[in-house]
């Protein structure tokens, strides 16, 4: 009798484990760190799936909050860590001879534009721009015509300003941030982007005018503002080059 102690204990015992931390583990044993990083293009999310996940997410972030501004924040911040971990694994992903992180902002924003973007909305950014304005060389627009992130989600007439595409503009900054490149990145739809550009400094040159928005009511400009330092780095490397 004393023969069976050992293995009953040990069975339940690894029961009482996995109940407490709350985790159900499969019956084969793996958990998704066991998956290969370098995963098919086939192993895609559907965009049921993915439009289910955001609306949750968006939902949660409303919770509690006293404004717009303080919800876009809060969705900012939620996809900062992605764009963290993101970055690193695209990087890994990339044959070794081309395994290098970007050096320069164009380099840096080039790679956000296409690789980032086809990784996760599956096609490029429409456009990337840099500021016309002498006063701003430090801002920098991506723009996306459709953003995948506004498709599925209804905007009350109460909130008309709200972009929830705060959350991409999170994951450019958190791929900034992982690049050594620290900004501030915010999302605008085409509508309010001469307010935003008169609130940072004056007109981005975007070219956004009323014939773009009236053919991509959803479009969005993607307002990338860096550090003093990383600019500051950037003349030293350019001055010796």
């Amino acid at each position: 009798m004393s023969n069976h102690l050992p293995a009953s204990g040990g069975n339940g015992s690894h029961g009482a484990r996995a109940g407490d931390s709350g985790l159900r583990y499969p019956s084969n044993g793996k958990t998704i760190y066991h998956r290969p990083l370098n995963r098919t293009k086939t192993a895609e999310l559907s965009k049921a799936a993915f439009a289910y996940l955001f609306a949750e997410m968006v939902s949660y972030a409303q919770r509690r909050v006293t404004g717009i501004q303080e919800l876009e924040k809060r969705l900012n911040l939620q996809g900062h860590p992605i764009g963290l971990k993101l970055l690193d694994l695209l990087l890994f992903r990339e044959p070794p001879r081309t395994q290098l992180r970007p050096l320069n902002i164009i380099a840096l924003l080039h790679f956000i534009k296409i690789n980032i973007w086809t990784h996760l909305f599956g096609r490029q950014a429409d456009r990337l721009e840099k500021s016309s304005n002498p006063d701003t060389p430090d801002e920098f627009m991506i723009i996306d015509n459709e953003p995948l992130v506004n498709a599925y989600i209804s905007v009350p007439k109460e909130m008309s300003q709200l972009n929830c595409a705060a959350f991409a503009a999170g994951i450019i900054e958190g791929v900034c941030d992982g690049a050594g490149f620290p900004a501030r990145v915010t999302a605008h739809t085409v509508g309010d982007t001469a307010g935003a550009n008169n609130g940072s400094g004056g007109g981005t040159g975007t070219g956004a005018g009323a014939a773009d928005g009236e053919m991509w009511p959803g479009r969005t400009v993607f307002l990338v503002k860096f550090q003093p330092e990383v600019l500051e780095r950037e003349a030293l490397i350019g001055n010796k080059s």
